[in-house]
């Protein structure tokens, strides 16, 4: 007698290709999210030079946002999983759901912020040394969401590494106007994330989740 077919849940996600599932995982969809860090670098980059930065540091800025945004996304859905599956909008995350391993989206996140690193070996000692604490923060923040109060002031300083990366790109010097502007990024990324946060509030408070949202 054959054995009965095994029906999936309901609920379960449809199978997808595992390109669509690490472009998934890097909210390749939702570009808003390195758009909001890619801006004000391009900003700061224009500041800099007093006008065209030129190709290369465009191109350069431009792709290591995109970069590093990725992998933050890796590394922070890491981290999340297991608050992720009690909160609405995160639970048929890739990671999450399990569509994606642990160690495939720590290497994919590895492969992009090696790639960015990559990047800024191209111009010069400075920017690589402002390039290390940007991904120290970056790794540190998902992790911060467990005892600090405002996670989103954390994620501020991430998204504002940009900032002074590109006057040290064009001047190969960080002046204070770029650390005003880098306390201005950190000011708006508090209030746009904190209204994001809104969202899952009820949720974090379930859970245990630090947020601005609550505080």
């Amino acid at each position: 007698m054959n054995a009965t077919p095994t029906v999936p849940p309901p609920d379960a996600p449809a199978p997808r290709s595992r390109l669509a599932l690490y472009l998934d995982l890097i909210r390749w969809d939702r570009p808003a999210g390195w758009l909001v860090l890619l801006w004000p670098t391009l900003g700061a980059l224009w500041l800099a030079a007093g006008g065209f930065p030129g190709w290369h540091l465009l191109v350069v800025f431009v792709l290591g946002t995109i970069l590093m945004r990725s992998a933050g996304c890796c590394i922070n859905d890491v981290a999340d999983r297991d608050f992720d599956r009690h909160v609405k909008r995160t639970a048929r995350r890739p990671v999450t759901s399990g569509q994606v391993s642990v160690r495939e989206a720590l290497l994919l996140g590895a492969a992009l912020a090696l790639v960015a690193f990559g990047l800024a070996l191209t111009t010069n000692a400075l920017v690589i040394a402002w390039s290390v604490p940007a991904l120290l923060v970056t790794i540190a923040y998902p992790f911060t969401k467990r005892f600090f109060a405002m996670p989103q002031a954390v994620l501020g300083i991430a998204f504002g590494f940009g900032i002074p990366m590109a006057y040290a790109a064009v001047q190969a010097t960080v002046p204070l106007e770029a650390l005003w502007l880098f306390l201005g990024k950190i000011a708006l990324v508090l209030a746009y994330d904190t209204e994001y946060a809104m969202v899952d509030r009820d949720d974090d408070l379930k859970i245990g989740m630090k947020t601005s949202a609550i505080t």
